[in-house]
């Protein structure tokens, strides 16, 4: 099974296959073989299509969550949590072991005492894994106050450990321990957090507080970051899942609760709305700033107890100051991202099969979506996907290029979803609408430079797809339907002007950069005559395609040269090296603001005689592949429908990305412009935080010694 659903399945390739072997009986015995080769192809895809791979999954529930404490700490064992031999050794340094083998409790509070005549690293780490031991305990015979004090006094420990002022002397990054207190930071909040969801009350824009015994806690929850507070419907923990099908990247270690957000439908009045899927999960990380009592206006008494837990966004920043330190926060981007790709609603609108086999119905989900809050101030990269493929296809290089702050600080990624079964013209002039569409809604006055140095990425046909957003059609392309003047066709005026919009296109002025790979720049060799043939008699074409073609060769009699590419040309015909459509690209003026960049596959072909040198990546042939006036061209040892997914691949598109904003930052101190976007002010990474934060919900927590928790 293939790691990713809409990969080139064996099945796949068994049709290609097929079809391929059968050109030549097809030739011999038209009707007899036409039969039999449609039977089986029919067979093939149903096959493919109920296959376990149709509905792979990208996340695994784990049985227990993943927790770094679990041996040291024996969490799993029957006899329940039991502290390490290093907090062993600071019992018996202090001369409690005794104390803590008759009363844990007392033991604790012993220490707690302990530690205001002595102010010794060691110990304040033994008391945060003690308590945390405890909390344990206590979780296990569902005393669950009991379990919230003592992870609160477990996390605040820790706290103090890590960024107490009376310990930078004495404090060892080079330690365990030192590692170890992070562990317990983070383990504690979990649990905290996981007791408060677990009632429901882990909820952004709500402030909580909470009594036990004679503590009093008021935890304010910020939402920091672009999602806002009516973003979240519901958190799931990262540490209940392992990543299946979809490389990691975008792991980080520090501080922090790595949490996966689902979102809350918004207001379809807000513009940006219908841009984002439904399902739609992102990543936070939760971290809680334990604050000294009294800090906050009108509150402050003397057992009342204030924290402020964040939600961080670590696609905005992944790094913040605590006590004057800076800080990284733990993140895993791709948990999230894999948990809406297993999302139903996600899964229903991006069937690669569907989408080729029937246009018509997958048109219902066709434009861009994005992954991210939308960002005027980042460039758009706009990721296009090849036939029988849809945008998951792209997950991994988006997983990757992420994961490096430099590209998602001044980035922002967007995919186009279109069905695959129609001519590629068609879906690029589908997306020029929809480019042109999308800018006017979100930026009418077109205040956003950012927006004006787009680049866009295509694989196979969505090479073409993209590149026909950047070259001047001229007349060459009415020309292949055509002799006559465009002025002559008569019909509907709605018919005639889509058909003027196909025909006639200039160059979007806001894409600068197109990255091409693995795309048929000539066609390929197999769109041939029984691929054509096959793709007829399986691909539904889009009702208004098919009519609008009819009409018009209706009303304009000895008008269209071509009538095949107005009523019954799906995306394979599209793909032929017969097509007239190459030699008009190929001839057309590109625009001269616009770079190329192209990534061609290559590997050996094997046959029943041995293995022939290399000249195409199997689908597609390297001179196809190959492009004149690329600013640059490289060759990937990978087969075509893995060409874009390849490490090698994927680093190129990261170079070409870093090059690009630095292009982009000296035009504009070329140009002297000082309202450059302020993500692209910098040349090193951006940590900064938003201005905007939204008050939130959540948790519970205490301080031994709340006097060195002081951090803002």
């Amino acid at each position: 099974m293939q790691p990713y659903p809409d990969a080139f399945h064996p099945l796949r390739r068994a049709i290609v296959i097929s079809i391929a072997e059968g050109r030549i009986a097809l030739s011999r015995s038209p009707l007899q073989w036409r039969q039999k080769l449609l039977s089986c192809a029919l067979v093939l895809l149903s096959l493919w299509t109920l296959s376990g791979c149709s509905t792979q999954k990208f996340l695994i529930r784990r049985d227990t969550p993943a927790n770094p404490l679990t041996t040291q700490l024996q969490l799993g064992s029957k006899h329940g949590p039991q502290v390490s031999p290093r907090t062993n050794a600071t019992l018996r340094r202090f001369a409690m072991q005794e104390i803590y083998d008759e009363d844990p409790r007392q033991c604790l509070d012993a220490m707690q005492q302990l530690l205001e005549s002595e102010a010794e690293a060691g110990l304040v780490y033994s008391i945060s894994e003690i308590a945390y031991v405890l909390g344990k305990r206590a979780e296990r015979q569902n005393q669950e106050a009991q379990a919230l004090d003592m992870y609160g006094v477990a996390v605040s420990n820790a706290y103090m450990y890590l960024f107490s002022r009376e310990f930078d002397h004495i404090r060892n990054p080079y330690d365990p321990q030192f590692r170890g207190a992070c562990d317990l930071y983070n383990e504690a909040l979990e649990s905290t957090l996981r007791l408060v969801n677990a009632k429901g009350q882990l909820k952004p824009g709500q402030c909580y507080q909470l009594t036990t015994g004679e503590e009093t806690y008021e935890v304010h929850t910020l939402v920091r970051g672009k999602w806002r507070e009516e973003d979240f419907e519901r958190f799931e923990f990262v540490s209940d899942y392992e990543v299946e099908g979809l490389p990691s990247s975008g792991l980080s270690y520090g501080l922090g609760v790595p949490l996966i957000a689902v979102r809350k439908r918004g207001d379809e009045s807000d513009k940006t709305e219908k841009y984002y899927p439904e399902g739609l999960s992102f990543p936070v990380t939760a971290l809680l700033r334990v604050v000294k009592p009294g800090s906050m206006p009108g509150k402050g008494a003397d057992h009342r107890h204030h924290c402020v837990l964040e939600l961080h966004d670590p696609l905005v920043a992944s790094n913040l100051t605590l006590a004057e330190r800076l800080v990284p926060l733990q993140t895993d981007l791709s948990k999230s991202l894999a948990y809406f790709l297993d999302s139903p609603q996600f899964r229903q609108k991006t069937q690669a099969t569907a989408g080729l086999l029937n246009p018509q119905k997958s048109a219902e989900h066709r434009g861009i979506f994005m992954l991210e809050p939308f960002d005027p101030e980042r460039i758009p990269v706009i990721m296009v996907h090849g036939l029988w493929s849809s945008p998951i296809t792209w997950m991994p290089m988006f997983n990757d290029l992420r994961s490096f702050e430099e590209l998602r600080t001044n980035y922002q990624f967007w995919f186009y979803r279109y069905p695959t079964g129609q001519p590629f013209w068609l879906s690029a002039t589908q997306l020029r609408e929809d480019l042109a569409v999308m800018r006017e809604s979100l930026d009418p006055e077109r205040r956003y430079q950012a927006l004006n140095h787009t680049v866009m990425v295509g694989h196979s046909m969505g090479g073409l797809v993209s590149r026909m957003q950047t070259i001047e059609s001229d007349d060459r392309f009415w020309d292949i339907l055509s002799d006559k003047p465009f002025e002559e066709v008569q019909g509907d005026p709605e018919v005639v002007g889509r058909l003027r919009k196909a025909a006639f296109f200039e160059p979007n002025r806001d894409i600068q950069r197109v990255i091409t790979i693995g795309t048929p720049h000539r066609g390929s060799d197999y769109a041939n005559d029984t691929t054509k043939w096959l793709g007829r008699q399986l691909i539904k074409l889009p009702n208004i395609m098919v009519t609008s073609g009819v009409q018009l060769i209706s009303q304009n009699p000895g008008v269209f040269r071509n009538t095949d590419l107005l009523t019954t040309a799906t995306s394979i015909d599209s793909l032929s090296p017969d097509s007239p459509v190459f030699p008009a690209m190929l001839r057309a003026p590109t625009a001269p603001w616009v770079r190329y960049h192209n990534i061609i596959g290559m590997v050996p072909k094997r046959t029943w005689l041995g293995t022939k040198e290399a000249t195409g990546d199997g689908v597609v042939e390297a001179e196809s592949a190959r492009i004149q006036g690329a600013a640059s061209e490289i060759v990937v040892e990978s087969e075509h429908q893995h060409i874009h997914r390849h490490p090698k691949a994927i680093f190129e598109v990261r170079r070409i990305l870093l090059t690009h904003l630095e292009d982009v930052r000296k035009s504009y101190r070329t140009a002297g412009q000082n309202q450059m976007p302020q993500s692209l002010t910098s040349e090193e990474s951006s940590f900064m935080i938003p201005a905007h934060v939204v008050s939130t919900m959540v948790g519970t927590l205490n301080h031994p010694n709340p006097d060195l928790s002081q951090s803002r």
